[in-house]
């Protein structure tokens, strides 16, 4: 088999890379990441994949090429290497070298004819090359003994060989740099023939074979095609010139000294551990069994579950894991535990594992080799495991407690004692990150790989529920469960003491665990007839709108069809195109808005698109969720997902129904009291978020405007429009309530514009005018602006802290994106800090109120800065008092917090 040579495009994948990637991946110190991380992406799957005999990589080189002598303006367009590239340039330097693999970089060369003489070289030596590069100007190089492989295309990448550039360029390969001489490439400023792109520069090649054939046949063509080949002749051959790559450049390398060796494990371990690039980092370390001597036992009869049970309790402290039939714990039922409290130590106790077969020893990979054992009845491991869980002097660690709390509860078990949540404390230390996974977690602080769940439970349509996984495995996977768990709660308790976290996580974040749970267990009514009519009425609309949309249109198409919606919009009815995407011209909200200005139809679509998207997530698919045995919905609080500190609401969402239309209000009247003599209550914090930033602020006149009670967006209109306060107009106030939010929000002259249908500069002026009349305000922005550029992140009211890159961005985009999450996060993340004050307070106070019924008094839901409650109609005015004091003494301000409190018999009703 002839030896294949892989030359690895470094420069392309890194440009590639850089553009493709979200510029938000980053590691926690903000350095850019994103180019580095593609780069080594290709290089892995290049290796994995292909596992070539000889590779190299090849970057271009700072300096004159001989195209820039024969032709000054070449490249001379092309924007600056991005300073966020630049930067990761010596990360891709380290990984090539930790890897083993030798790296080119040849001063006044480019990289594209080094690869082209080497590829020369390769094939003399009697190895095959292959380019790896998704560079079309390479597939000149395509030969017998040359192939071009781009591994982004596609899951298995793209292979060139002669046949595939002939179908992509329309010619033989040695005649693609006749086609970009007459077409020209205007990322690196090559002129070619004005006036003719990839399409015409084809057929004319499929017909003449080459510039000069074009040239000798020039006679034959018309028009404009001729003009311009006429007067572009001299360009068009510059141009060939220009792309043509050069394989007889002077490069000393020994081919040899590329042939494939065996990556430093160590260092790339150590890199991608820096880079925090986990899924990489977990390619290459080892197994734990290899490395660690671990003690994980099954515990399958009763004198030994009792054992393990004191030799816990002299500890006094324990982490635990549990394991589930499902992953949404109200629809879970404990299948087993485990526990443990020394590293690399624990114990699986099966609860509920599917019959007998469980428990014997049939899997090849089960390491235990026992024969059949007894197992304890559920009944009697939940009743031993009971008094440990529910013994608060017993300190209980777990990486996200609160589903395992659901779990237990609804076993019959309340537990006490949590005094660690390892996912909590990770997303303390890290709000910015995406995922706190334990899987994750463990990745970045303890360089550990974990199993992974899909390897018990299958894929698709063949994945078993985990009461079916046989006991022996269900252990080691639990076990290292627990066993993380502990060892990763001594690396938190560090990181929040270093970062002075402490208290917001022993004070708020952990006790708002318990009220979570009891707010998911709790639920929320709904009249599921309500959701009916209204699915009629919804049903009914659609229909209407649809004919008049096709009417609009004057034809029918698929309105959901984004592309058929560009050809009716920008085709047929002749509306300009504002914006371009990868997918044609785009059809999004906010040109939809703009186009509507112009045609009564795009303003149909958006309201199509509204109803249906109501009628989908909320009124069809609700009455669906009410859970089987409590007939309510039960949605689950996200502790750890907004950078914010704000809580989120998934399966269901129900933070985003929206209040603002009538089909909203109308879906919020179906949420209802659990009893015929229950009520609920919704208190609100009035402008909140204002009234932070007049405390941040310290801004006199903001200041003012809340200790008075006045009408805070008349008093900003009146002050900037220089008028008295009973001569502000609607829409005076309108416009001010408008900038008033925004500048928490870091709006921009430009999205103010938008939002007020005035001109940039207007808008312009109007928030320099408010800036001035509220100078603590602009003196407060810049010096949060600075000290997060200083510092790498911003604070919160509670010290809740969140990184901040991109402060110092050379993209002016990018940086001001960075600056107003830096001046909204202090005001949104303290928003976020007293509303879980408060519920966690809150809690307390309801508790101590109970009635002897199912209207609690408890709480049931937070949207934002609402939180509902459900009492019993007869004490319904006195918690809806008590719920107002709370949390308008949650924190002392210098302004004072303001709630608005409502009582009705559905969330409707109350606003």
């Amino acid at each position: 088999m002839t030896e294949r040579f892989y030359l690895i495009d470094g420069s392309a994948f890194a440009y590639r890379s850089f553009f493709a990637i979200r510029a938000e991946l980053r590691d926690s110190q903000g350095r850019p990441t994103n180019a580095a991380y593609g780069f080594a992406r290709v290089l892995l799957k290049t290796l994995r994949e292909e596992d070539p005999h000889h590779i190299a990589v090849v970057f271009d080189a700072p300096g004159r090429t001989f195209r820039s002598h024969i032709y000054e303006p070449y490249k001379a367009t092309r924007r600056a290497t991005p300073l966020e590239l630049v930067t990761q340039l010596p990360m891709m330097d380290e990984i090539v070298k930790a890897f083993n693999i030798p790296l080119l970089r040849i001063p006044d060369v480019e990289a594209d004819d080094v690869m082209a003489t080497l590829a020369r070289r390769i094939v003399d030596a009697g190895m095959e090359a292959i380019i790896v590069t998704s560079d079309k100007d390479l597939l000149q190089l395509v030969r017998d003994g040359v192939r071009v492989y781009d591994p982004a295309k596609g899951d298995d990448g793209l292979w060139y060989t002669a046949a595939e550039v002939k179908e992509r360029f329309g010619v033989e390969p040695k005649h693609v740099v006749d086609v970009l001489g007459l077409m020209g490439d205007t990322a690196d400023n090559v002129p070619g023939v004005k006036g003719i792109g990839e399409k015409t520069a084809r057929k004319l090649l499929e017909t003449y074979g080459t510039i000069e054939g074009v040239y000798q046949h020039l006679d034959e063509l018309k028009g404009k095609v001729r003009e311009n080949l006429e007067e572009h002749r001299e360009m068009a051959f510059l141009s060939r010139q220009l792309v043509t790559v050069d394989a007889h450049v002077n490069v000393e390398f020994d081919l040899e000294s590329a042939r494939r060796q065996e990556p430093d494990r160590e260092r790339l371990i150590e890199l991608f551990s820096e880079l925090e690039f986990q899924s990489l980092l977990e390619k290459f370390l080892p197994d734990a069994s290899t490395i660690e001597t671990l003690e994980y036992e099954l515990v399958l009869t009763e004198a030994k579950l009792a054992e393990v049970l004191g030799d816990i309790r002299k500890q006094g402290q324990f982490s635990f894991s549990i394991t589930a039939t499902s992953s949404t714990p109200m629809l879970g039922q404990v299948c087993g535990m485990a526990l443990s409290c020394h590293a690399q130590r624990a114990w699986y106790v099966p609860i509920d594992h599917d019959g007998e077969a469980c428990y014997l020893e049939t899997d090849p990979d089960d390491l235990f080799g026992r024969e059949a054992v007894e197992p304890i009845s559920r009944e009697r491991a939940l009743e031993l495991v009971k008094g440990l869980l529910e013994d608060p002097t017993i300190g209980k660690v777990c990486h996200n407690a609160k589903d395992a709390m659901i779990l237990l509860a609804r076993s019959g078990i309340n537990l006490r004692g949590l005094t660690f949540d390892t996912m909590v404390a990770s997303y303390l230390t890290d709000a910015s990150k995406v995922r706190h996974n334990l899987v994750e977690v463990s990745l970045q602080y303890l360089k550990r790989k974990m199993i992974p769940m899909a390897e018990l439970l299958g894929k698709g349509s063949k994945a078993i529920t985990f009461d079916k996984v046989p006991v022996g495995r269900a252990c080691g996977y639990a076990c290292e469960e627990a066993d993380i768990t502990w060892r990763l709660a001594e690396v938190f308790r560090r990181h929040l003491r270093e970062r002075g976290l402490e208290r917001l996580f022993t004070e708020v974040e952990l006790p708002l665990i318990n009220v979570l749970v009891r707010m998911e267990m709790a639920g929320i009514a709904i009249d599921v007839a309500v959701f009916e009519r209204l699915q009629l009425e919804l049903t009914a609309k659609l229909k209407s709108l649809e004919a008049s949309i096709y009417q609009s249109a004057q034809r029918e198409f698929q309105i959901n069809s984004p592309k058929q919606l560009q050809t009716i919009l920008f085709d047929e009815l002749g509306l300009a195109p504002k914006r371009k995407t990868k997918t044609g011209y785009s059809t999004d909200v906010d040109v939809l808005e703009e186009l509507a200005h112009e045609h009564p139809l795009p303003e149909m679509i958006l309201e199509y698109r509204m109803l249906e998207k109501l009628r989908g997530t909320y009124v069809e698919a609700l009455p669906k969720l009410v859970h089987p045995d409590t007939g309510r919905l039960h949605t689950s609080f996200n502790q750890a997902v907004a950078a914010t500190g704000r809580l989120s609401s998934s399966e269901p969402n129900l933070q985003n129904i929206p209040i603002r239309n009538e089909i909203g209000r109308r879906i919020r009247a179906g949420f209802i009291p659990g009893g015929t003599n229950c009520r609920l209550i919704s208190a609100d914090y009035s402008q909140i978020e204002l009234r932070i930033l007049a405390h941040l602020s310290g801004d006199d006149r903001l200041r003012e405007a809340f200790v008075t009670d006045a009408d805070i967006h008349r008093e900003t209109a009146a002050r900037v429009f220089g008028v008295a306060p009973d001569a502000v107009t609607p829409e005076m106030r309108r416009q001010s309530k408008v900038v008033n939010f925004g500048i928490i929000y870091g709006i921009s002259a430009f999205g103010l514009s938008r939002t007020l249908g005035v001109s940039a500069s207007e808008a312009a002026l109007f928030i320099d005018n408010y800036l001035k009349q509220y100078p603590g305000v602009r003196e407060w922005i810049e010096k949060t602006v600075s000290e997060a550029r200083d510092n790498g992140y911003v604070t919160t009211l509670l010290n809740r802290r969140r990184y901040v890159s991109d402060l110092g961005s050379s993209n002016s985009v990018v940086r001001k994106a960075a600056e107003r999450i830096a001046v909204n996060t202090p005001v949104q993340g303290g928003a976020a800090d007293i509303i879980k004050l408060a519920m966690v307070r809150l809690d307390e106070a309801l508790h101590a109120m109970q009635t002897p019924d199912e209207c609690g008094p408890r709480l049931l839901l937070q949207v934002h800065d609402e939180l509902l409650v459900e009492a019993h109609e007869e004490v319904a005015e006195a918690v809806a008092a008590t719920v107002k004091d709370v949390m308008e003494n949650a924190v002392k301000l210098n302004v004072p917090l303001k709630v608005d409190v409502g009582i009705g018999a559905s969330w409707a009703e109350i606003h």
